[in-house]
């Protein structure tokens, strides 16, 4: 995992974990507003953009690896941790391992049910599909689906072409087998739950079920949004939902 940093080290630190096939430009336009006043860290999971060469293994293994910068990096507390669909599972994780590292939360899209299919699928379909990923046309259509910007394209084709078969299975599986962990109703932190609402019925669920177990949480449902776009498509929005939710505590 690399841990891209950005801003003065001395100022309140804040993680932002990036959707899987993606990596850490989807935060670019937050990174440019935030790191004026905080130090921004996007770490790359594993299997994805710069890190391709090193092999996703599951969400436990990647917040393992944050929790760990964060007890080494900074002194096992930061200032806010967000993150985006599996990088929001990771999120959770988190919190679910370490009650108080970090005094705020954003969980956009978050997936805590399990999907009981997705195992027997994802093999064959990766086995299937996968030498698809080095051609621009079936890029722009992922892209498309995971509403990456035009303007990022670039960004996403040079990534999602280089990532492992083995990295795609295994993002898939960990994102689809992923359930809530009970320690979560022990977390002090901060949270706000944010999900589309024309995001899939499941999707919506989880950020309930997600609000409900948090105790110190704010749910909101964005009327008009899909998957992704609260943060990728808006990241101004998602800046003043940010700044409100720190600023209303």
């Amino acid at each position: 995992m690399i841990f891209k940093e950005f801003g003065k080290k001395e100022n309140p630190t804040i993680i932002l974990l990036h959707g899987g096939g993606l990596s850490w430009w989807m935060w670019k336009k937050q990174i440019e507003v935030l790191s004026r006043d905080y130090f921004v860290v996007t770490p790359i999971l594993d299997g994805h953009g710069d890190d391709y060469d090193t092999d996703f293994v599951s969400i436990e293994n990647s917040a393992d690896k944050i929790i760990d910068y964060i007890k080494k990096t900074q002194k096992g507390k930061v200032f806010a941790i967000g993150g985006l669909s599996i990088g929001a599972q990771i999120v959770v994780e988190i919190l679910s391992q370490e009650s108080e590292i970090t005094e705020f939360a954003v969980i956009e899209s978050a997936l805590v049910y399990p999907i009981k299919t997705i195992t027997a699928f994802t093999v064959p379909m990766f086995n299937l599909f996968y030498g698809l990923i080095k051609m621009k046309w079936y890029a722009r259509l992922q892209a498309k689906s995971l509403n990456v910007p035009t303007e990022l394209f670039d960004y996403y084709f040079n990534d999602s072409s280089r990532m492992s078969k083995k990295s795609l299975i295994n993002i898939a599986i960990s994102n689809g087998n992923y359930s809530l962990p009970q320690t979560i109703d022990k977390s002090l932190v901060k949270t706000l739950v944010l999900v589309g609402g024309k995001e899939l019925s499941i999707m919506k669920k989880s950020a309930i079920k997600l609000s409900k177990m948090l105790k110190h949480s704010t749910l909101k449902i964005i009327p008009n949004y899909t998957h992704g776009e609260i943060s990728i498509i808006k990241p101004d929005n998602y800046f003043e939902l940010f700044k409100t939710h720190i600023a209303s505590v």
